[in-house]
């Protein structure tokens, strides 16, 4: 995956990292409503696979190889041994049905696997290279590759590739370039065409430029295979929808995107892993396909090939929400409200469906709707009271209808919810005064207002290299807070913070929760304190911390 730059030098390298995570001025993709990229669109939902001889190791796919992407990499392992591990790698459990059957399960429409990474290990019998998985001296010897795409074209879903251009193990690599390209092409074009059809193609240059991967020829030679081939947008070419890497993207109706993210922090398996929970992996689904975009949820399995159980049981997780509440999810578009730290919703037809991510009591205030809501019903089941006015939408849930996750709303219109402009949040509980230790070139653009005006686009930001900062918030009155959600626009940047808040009277500022990471969305519950300020004490950062947004949950 796209953590650094071959390339370039490492500042070079940051520039593209930030660039790939901006997201639509990344692409000049087409519009939404090119047929080919339909299904595409209306999948919503795809799992990513990153497997490999690594699996053995428990490291990270070719990051930890030395030399690799990340160059000599201290630390790393020797490429004399990373480059044999095929030999220990014999994954006598793996069950390619099983794995699909999964993924289907849980309402994904596709599968992403990992033909070849950085590390150039062929999971597919390529014939121009040994370096591969049916290679005698390979104990496992079967094609990977047919077994998955073989099971996904079974099962109804979209089989897709990944590619990786760079090739640590090929010494033409980065040194003749033009030979080292018709090399990759010709095994682009085994993966096209020898496995049956396949419906995507998901390249990972690593930031190298059309020249660099003789792009237009290769495109030219891919859509020859397959007309209707999707492409994603990292070989140098725009593509057909660009690709935020461990980040939600933001609302975005006009080009196509898709959050490839981990369900774990690694891509490739890691024993013991600090796996994100089924209400996280939910929730990112609901943010993902609210702002407009599709999820790509990675799994790792094992060296033995079984899925780690963790793994499996935040599948099962997503299964069984699924089951109630597909419908606000396969075929769905973003909108018509925009995302906030609260609630995200899609349409479909004359549907409008409200995720509630984020109680405060049991009321959701909604911005107003312009045309009229006709029908309402809680997905799942469950009593509901649905209020309009000229002044905006009540929804009323009892708590305990509540799902843990994503609680459901379908709002039927009398008529279509998909010719509605994007709605704008309402603004939130009055604030008197908001203020920051740092902002971004003192751009009021990035001030700290930014982070609770309910609109994700928008971010509080600080100056580069910035370690620890404060981010303040002062109610008009006293006012009572049992919780706080937090979203981070670049992720794991925050490694250390405390929520604090601060008695009437008092100077002292007194913790109620504390954590390591932010990451897409922090919550927290905690027993209700009344106060004026409240705030957000970073502690240690690995850059210039940015938050998008900060939602209080008070108290009635």
């Amino acid at each position: 995956m796209l953590t650094k730059h071959f390339w370039n030098t490492a500042a070079a390298s940051l520039l593209l990292m930030g660039a790939a995570l901006a997201g639509p001025a990344q692409a000049q993709g087409p519009a939404q409503t090119d047929p080919h990229m339909q299904w595409w669109r209306d999948a919503r939902f795809g799992m990513f696979i990153h497997w490999g001889p690594i699996s053995v190791m428990g490291q990270e796919i070719s990051w930890s190889r030395s030399p690799g992407p990340g160059g000599a990499n201290p630390g790393g392992i020797p490429a004399a041994t990373y480059d044999n591990l095929y030999k220990q790698f014999n994954p006598t459990k793996f069950d390619a049905k099983a794995i699909v059957a999964m993924a289907k399960a849980a309402g994904m429409k596709y599968i992403v696997f990992t033909c070849k990474h950085h590390d150039g290990f062929c999971e597919f019998d390529s014939k121009l290279t040994d370096y591969k998985i049916t290679n005698p001296e390979s104990p496992y010897d079967k094609d990977i590759v047919k077994q998955l795409a073989d099971a996904t074209h079974a099962a109804g879903l979209h089989w897709c590739v990944y590619y990786s251009q760079p090739d640590y193990h090929n010494p033409d690599f980065h040194v003749n370039q033009a030979a080292y390209d018709q090399y990759f092409h010709r095994q682009v074009h085994e993966l096209l065409t020898d496995y049956g059809k396949v419906d995507l193609i998901w390249f990972d240059g690593l930031g190298g430029t059309a020249q660099d991967w003789d792009a237009e020829n290769l495109f030219r030679e891919m859509r020859a295979d397959n007309p209707n081939l999707i492409i994603n947008n990292r070989c140098g070419l725009p593509g057909d929808y660009y690709t935020p890497e461990q980040t939600i993207g933001s609302y975005d109706d006009q080009k196509p995107w898709e959050t490839c993210m981990t369900i774990g922090d690694q891509w490739a398996y890691k024993p013991g892993d600090n796996y994100k929970s089924a209400k996280q992996c939910i929730q990112t689904l609901a943010r993902c396909v609210g702002g407009d975009g599709n999820l790509l949820l990675n799994i790792g399995p094992q060296s033995d090939g079984a899925v780690d159980p963790t793994q499996a049981n935040r599948l099962q997780a997503i299964a069984g929400w699924m089951k109630t509440h597909s419908d606000a999810v396969a075929g769905t578009r973003g909108g018509p409200y925009k995302p906030t730290g609260d609630y995200v919703s899609t349409r479909k037809g004359d549907m409008v469906y409200i995720h509630v991510l984020n109680w405060n009591g049991e009321d959701i205030q909604l911005p107003p709707l312009s045309r009229k809501i006709v029908k309402s019903a809680l997905l799942g089941g469950g009593r509901i009271a649905v209020h309009q006015s000229a002044d905006g939408v009540t929804v009323h849930i009892p708590a305990s209808a509540h799902d843990a996750a994503d609680t459901v709303v379908a709002l039927k219109l009398g008529g279509s919810a998909m010719d509605l402009a994007p709605i704008a949040p309402m603004p939130k509980t009055p604030l008197a005064t908001l203020s920051a230790s740092d902002v971004f070139r003192n751009d009021p653009t990035y001030a700290a207002g930014m982070a609770f005006d309910a609109d994700e686009e928008t971010r509080w930001a600080t100056d580069d290299g910035t370690k620890q900062a404060t981010l303040t918030a002062t109610f008009e009155k006293p006012t009572t807070v049992q919780g706080i959600a937090i979203k981070e626009a670049i992720e794991e940047r925050v490694q250390k913070f405390e929520i604090q808040y601060q008695q009437p009277g008092g100077s002292d500022w007194i913790t109620v929760a504390s954590g390591a990471k932010i990451g897409n969305t922090y919550q927290a519950s905690f027993a209700p304190v009344t106060a004026r300020a409240f705030r957000l004490n970073i502690l240690d950062a690995t850059d210039g911390p940015t938050i998008s947004e900060i939602t209080f949950v008070t108290a009635k």
